[in-house]
């Protein structure tokens, strides 16, 4: 029995407002939209976070 998922609606991309870990050795970043701080830290790494633009998947 196999199961056939056919073919996925392509997910828009937007530009979204992210905050970027600002140290060289982290690759911690998050949706604005997803953080409760005015200028949060990094979750990963606690350092200082930095704003950013990118083309992000839509998320509703």
């Amino acid at each position: 029995m196999s199961f056939s998922r056919g073919p996925k609606e392509p997910v828009p991309e937007v530009e979204t407002n992210i905050w970027v870990c600002s140290s060289g050795d982290c690759k911690g970043w998050m949706r604005e939209s997803f953080s409760f701080e005015q200028e949060p830290e990094c979750p990963l790494c606690k350092s200082v976070m930095t704003q950013e633009v990118r083309v992000l998947p839509e998320v509703k």
